[in-house]
């Protein structure tokens, strides 16, 4: 029945009407930003945003205008925008240049500028978390300054698609992240300590990524698998991570990898197995997307790891 199943997800692609592409202006910000012009960056990305909205106003998707007008208000701070088709943005919540804890957030399907609230919401739970946590510690002008970055730098596939059974959405996205990567390192320097932070299929997306990534910590969380069968073939010197709720769906997926037609489908090694060897840490009962919940057992152990409070890290 699993053979059959994955067969016609490669061979009966689902039908769905193609949506018309979204007239957006093209990105304001090219090349890298500095520390000396991400102020600059993030007005010019405003603005785009702005012109965005404008622009698929007139096209009639009020949807994305109202969507883009929300991330053109003033307080919003955008490294990188997009709002071409899906979209791509990267937004960051704090004080990035002077951080030394950066969390960078990778999503995982569903994810587009039309969905990009719950996305944000994720980011902004993990941003309290970290400033709850540094309170709690005793810790005020004196302790580890953080920020959180959601990087929706990919086309993420639909749940519901052939796309997500795939790596070709990953293997596309992954020399994205290790760009965008490289260049967060050098605005935060190289004595900030950075976190990858991934869900979903986004897992797939950092493990695709991991080898030419200069980070200190990589978590899995509710991953299908990575389409490595250990932690060894990431090829990163960071601390490997997962977890996963016991209620999330993701968990009764079959952990297979299979050649058929010409195409890779599945992602074998389940990332919470032993025999993966990442440093396997309690989520609690949360489902898929419960990973990021306030007051929930994962996101205060993603908040210890991404404050380097390793020791503090309840396992599974």
């Amino acid at each position: 029945m699993l053979a059959a199943v994955i067969a016609a997800a490669v061979v009966v692609p689902l039908s769905a009407a193609a949506r018309p592409e979204i007239p957006a202006p093209t990105p304001a910000v090219s090349g890298h930003v500095t520390v000396a012009t991400l102020d600059d960056a993030y007005a010019a990305n405003r603005a785009n945003a702005a012109e965005a909205a404008r622009m698929a106003d007139a096209h009639g998707d009020r949807g994305r205008a109202a969507a883009d007008r929300a991330m053109a208000d003033p307080a919003r701070r955008f490294l990188t925008f997009d709002g071409r088709g899906s979209g791509r943005a990267a937004e960051v919540f704090g004080d990035l240049a002077h951080a030394d804890r950066v969390a960078v957030l990778v999503p995982g399907s569903d994810t587009s500028l039309d969905t990009y609230d719950r996305f944000r919401a994720t980011a902004v739970h993990l941003r309290d978390e970290l400033r709850q946590q540094a309170l709690a510690s005793g810790h005020t002008g004196s302790g580890p300054r953080t920020a959180v970055v959601a990087w929706l730098g990919y086309e993420t596939p639909g749940t519901v698609s052939t796309t997500v059974l795939t790596p070709d959405r990953a293997e596309q996205a992954a020399p994205r992240l290790r760009e965008f990567v490289r260049q967060l390192r050098a605005l935060a320097g190289g004595e900030a300590r950075l976190s990858l932070v991934c869900h979903s299929y986004g897992t797939v997306v950092c493990a695709r990524a991991a080898g030419g990534l200069d980070v200190d910590d990589l978590a899995l969380v509710g991953s299908p698998g990575t389409g490595f069968d250990t932690v060894a073939g990431l090829h990163t010197r960071a601390r490997v991570w997962a977890a996963r709720g016991s209620d999330d769906w993701v968990g009764e997926v079959p952990h297979v990898e299979a050649e058929l037609f010409g195409t890779t489908v599945g992602f074998g090694t389940d990332p919470v197995s032993p025999a993966f060897g990442a440093h396997v840490f309690a989520a609690g009962d949360g489902g898929h997307s419960d990973y990021f919940t306030p007051g929930s057992v994962s996101l205060t152990n993603l908040a210890r790891i991404v404050l380097g409070e390793t020791s503090e890290v309840t396992r599974a």
